[in-house]
């Protein structure tokens, strides 16, 4: 027979603190539609996760299962959860400039004659941090056509440079619906399908770097980059670090909201 669960208050916290989000959001603005029910939903229910029994304390992967097997099918729950995350991620880290901060400071240290391998690279970091190549391409192809406006190189060249960094760094990252949905249904871990992932497309991507160096550039060509910030790069750097520690993939990606929210209201960043 089980054992019945022993009254906790701490239990009625995570309700209490949505009440208090959108009240208070509310009184403070004037405005009780100025607080999200699913961004208030999210915090309470990230910082329920923070919650343990004294007597029977459970991992977090515990109870992110538990918490998701309350929703339904915990594969399908997850998978939803991690893609809100990994969209309020995105969107986040564009809305503090870490994007342009990245590539402003590659472009900084980037030789002329490197540029493709190095745009190529680019590509590869920022889907692999971000964990999607949709957004990868959509954000980085404006500035591969401005580097062949540049250098009077082909558009299309410099396009497929992207997309094909992008598809590299998306099979790859930590944090792509599709690498969760793959590991989750298999059974299998998050390191494990990157080793395996990274011993197929390793080899590819270096075959690509080397043709690419073999593109003539006009070395006399100037490109000219913006200042940055590294501060603004540091999210990207922590969910990589964090997920290669073998933290779970909602706490990497809590990680990552946090510390881009933190750096654009430390910033004044945001409204």
């Amino acid at each position: 027979m089980q054992k019945p669960t022993k009254e906790n208050f701490m239990g009625l916290s995570p309700i209490i603190l949505f009440m208090l989000l959108i009240i208070g959001s509310g009184m403070m603005t004037q405005n009780f539609s100025s607080m999200p029910i699913l961004v208030a939903f999210m915090i309470c229910a990230g910082y329920s996760l923070f919650l343990n029994s004294k007597v029977a304390p459970l991992s977090l992967t515990e109870k992110v299962d538990i918490f998701c097997k309350g929703g339904g099918d915990k594969t399908i729950i997850l998978l939803a959860i991690i893609f809100l995350l990994a969209g309020a991620f995105y969107a986040v880290t564009i809305d503090i400039g870490a994007r342009d901060a990245t590539v402003n400071w590659a472009l900084n240290y980037v030789p002329t004659a490197y540029l493709l391998p190095g745009l190529f690279v680019i590509s590869c970091f920022i889907a692999f941090a971000m964990g999607t190549s949709m957004g990868t391409i959509t954000a980085i192809t404006p500035i591969g056509i401005g580097l062949a406006e540049s250098l009077s190189l082909p558009i299309p060249l410099t396009v497929s440079i992207v997309v094909g960094g992008a598809m590299f760094g998306d099979n790859l990252s930590f944090i792509s619906d599709t690498t969760i949905a793959a590991t989750r249904t298999q059974g299998v871990q998050l390191k494990d399908k990157f080793k395996a992932n990274l011993i197929i497309v390793l080899p590819a991507a270096f075959v690509t770097a080397v043709c690419l160096l073999m593109v003539d550039i006009d070395g006399s060509s100037v490109v000219t980059s913006n200042d940055y910030d590294m501060w603004l790069i540091l999210p990207y750097l922590l969910i990589i670090c964090c997920a290669l520690f073998g933290m779970n993939v909602l706490g990497v990606l809590g990680v990552g909201i946090v510390s881009a929210c933190v750096i654009g209201l430390t910033k004044g960043l945001f409204t």
